[in-house]
């Protein structure tokens, strides 16, 4: 059997990026932190953190922070039931991506708020296909993806999708379009990401640029790494982009935006979790479910 404190110090090691660090944070010495993490690799029999720079997990210890985060929750629940809900609150670390969080997710942030019991969620953020690689690193209980194949040891259920819309200002269609036509390989373009932004990459496929973001052909792209950020920007003509419908309210029906070609761009959005069985993780999922039953396609 796998010791909890050897997997508790394996948790400090990775989110504090180093042995003196964790130790800092667990009140021991790095000393008893270095053997934690050794007693823990010979008993698995791999390495389990790496040692030079950050410490980040490897493969094997990736798996074992799944297990680590998920002990910490069923602890943190029976204790709470043994001491008549005076115990520890339970942590709920879960990967969202920066479209969902500023549009449907807030109604599971709002369902947790009246959970009563102060189970704290601790989201992190990222694009949709990232979040998925926050689970196989350990990092998170649950992640809402794009990627429907499992991760080893989850549970995946489909959400539904999310509708984008490609928009543009009328000053920017009226530069942009000449007689029908846009100009795909030469109008700026708002970029979540410029490498791993693939809803505008999509909608340029479809029109025929197939070149890499950051090469010559690309058409000028601009960065804006936050959902409301980018918003911001296509509606004040900055470049083209996809917004969620959410986002747009009725900037469409007042002429504020106007649409960019007329296919929509829709996202298949999936819940994937750990195989866990506990009282706040059955909630958080249902909350998800809840939601994106209103909001999702």
């Amino acid at each position: 059997m796998l010791s909890g404190q050897h997997l508790t110090t394996l948790v400090a090691v990775v989110e504090e990026q180093s042995f003196g660090a964790a130790a800092a944070r667990l009140g021991i010495t790095q000393s008893a932190v270095s053997q934690r993490i050794r007693a823990l690799e010979q008993r698995v029999g791999h390495v389990v953190v790496t040692r030079e720079g950050p410490c980040r997990p490897t493969d094997q210890g990736s798996v074992l922070l799944g297990l680590a985060r998920g002990v910490a929750t069923l602890e943190a629940e029976a204790l709470g039931r043994l001491a008549d809900g005076a115990g520890p609150a339970p942590v709920l670390d879960v990967g969202v991506n920066a479209d969902s969080l500023a549009t449907w997710f807030g109604s599971v942030i709002a369902a947790a708020a009246g959970w009563g019991d102060g189970t704290r969620l601790r989201l992190q953020v990222d694009d949709e296909n990232p979040t998925a690689d926050l689970l196989r690193a350990g990092a998170v209980l649950g992640a809402v993806t794009t990627d429907p194949e499992p991760v080893q040891g989850c549970a995946v259920e489909y959400l539904g999708y999310m509708r984008y819309l490609p928009v543009c200002t009328p000053e920017f269609a009226r530069r942009w379009n000449r007689g029908g036509w846009w100009r795909w390989r030469e109008m700026p373009v708002v970029q979540f990401d410029l490498r791993k932004d693939d809803l505008q990459n999509r909608v340029l496929r479809w029109h025929g640029v197939t070149a890499d973001p950051g090469t010559v052909d690309y058409p000028p792209a601009h960065r804006i790494p936050s959902s409301e950020g980018f918003a911001h920007a296509v509606r004040v003509g900055l470049g083209w982009g996809s917004l969620p419908e959410a986002q747009l309210g009725d900037a469409l029906d007042r002429g504020d935006l106007v649409r960019v070609g007329e296919r929509p761009v829709d996202v298949k959005l999936f819940w994937q979790s750990w195989r866990l069985h506990t009282r706040a993780t059955g909630r958080l999922t249902d909350a998800i479910h809840a939601a994106a039953a209103v909001d999702l396609r």
